[in-house]
């Protein structure tokens, strides 16, 4: 058998294998795929879940209603409760598994139950940094050239002989993928989704803007040019809220540390997991004034 046979042969084993697995979610312009980990929970992409509620769809265009277990939403998961039938979950694969470039991998999605996709690449990078949905640096993912299409993020992504090395997160210019890999703490993450627990970072619950935007925006409405974070937006009910932090408010050091980027500011948050208290320093127009605010003990 020649070597592309045996290619075509590994990628038509392992999505025949692991297909009723994979499977789509949500419905209309909203859709991804998920991934079914152990019977009754499905793990998928948090931008897919919505308030209103959660369908997916599995082999032979059954659907049924999923509820939500639990998110994480620095690494952009979520781990969704739904009747599995008698589909088979995907097997992580060995916690000492070693995956570096040049690894071969296979990426499995269904796009909102409209069949599943199957592509081989290969490990591009096996520590990539990159920015999660609320702007937390993540590290330890993997980047790979099994390319898919809008919808994929959710599926997993499995080595050559079909165990999950991770789950895919989003695509980059080139075509190019991101994986939520070992390195990034994903399984540990899905163990507390699974336990009831959510992210175990504390959070502000802010929006914010980089410092060389806030400055121009200071200098627009006419105020001193400051390095720091502006506050753009505050979640209800979150500590940044009750500690009464408001839009407007420039961010300008955290623990006693200057604040000129984003990381300087989870660092601070990071550090102060375990004590449950943060002091920010913030400028609202032109007073300088200290927040001591009462943190979170889990993102929301």
């Amino acid at each position: 058998m020649s070597v592309i046979n045996e290619i075509q042969s590994k990628i038509a084993e392992v999505a025949h294998a692991h297909g009723s697995a994979v499977v789509g979610i949500g419905r209309g312009w909203r859709f991804g795929s998920g991934t079914v980990i152990a019977r009754d929970r499905v793990l998928t992409a948090a931008h897919h879940v919505r308030s209103e509620g959660v369908t997916v769809t599995f082999a032979e265009d059954r659907t049924a209603s999923a509820e939500l277990v639990g998110l994480d939403r620095d690494l952009g998961l979520a781990l969704l409760d739904v009747d599995t039938g008698e589909v088979e979950s995907v097997a992580w694969a060995p916690a000492d598994a070693e995956v570096g470039i040049g690894t071969a991998v296979i990426a499995l999605a269904n796009p909102g139950g409209r069949g599943v996709r199957a592509s081989l690449g290969f490990v591009a990078a096996a520590d990539r940094g990159f920015r999660g949905p609320r702007g937390r640096q993540v590290s330890g993912a993997l980047e790979h050239t099994a390319t898919l299409p809008r919808g994929s993020a959710g599926g997993p992504l499995l080595d050559a002989e079909g165990a999950l090395l991770g789950i895919n997160a989003l695509r980059l210019e080139g075509g190019l993928i991101v994986a939520l890999g070992p390195g990034s703490g994903l399984r540990q993450a899905v163990e507390r989704l699974a336990r009831g627990e959510e992210s175990a970072r504390p959070f502000l619950g802010v929006a914010v803007t980089p410092a060389h935007v806030a400055r121009r925006m200071r200098r627009a409405v006419g105020l001193p040019e400051l390095d720091g974070l502006l506050v753009r937006g505050v979640e209800d009910e979150s500590p940044a809220a009750r500690a009464g932090i408001q839009r407007g408010d420039l961010i300008v050091a955290a623990a006693g540390e200057e604040v000129d980027g984003i990381d300087v500011l989870h660092q601070a948050l990071d550090a102060a997991a375990g004590n449950g208290g943060l002091t920010l320093t913030v400028v609202r127009g032109t007073e300088e004034r200290q927040v001591d605010v009462e943190l979170s003990g889990a993102a929301a």
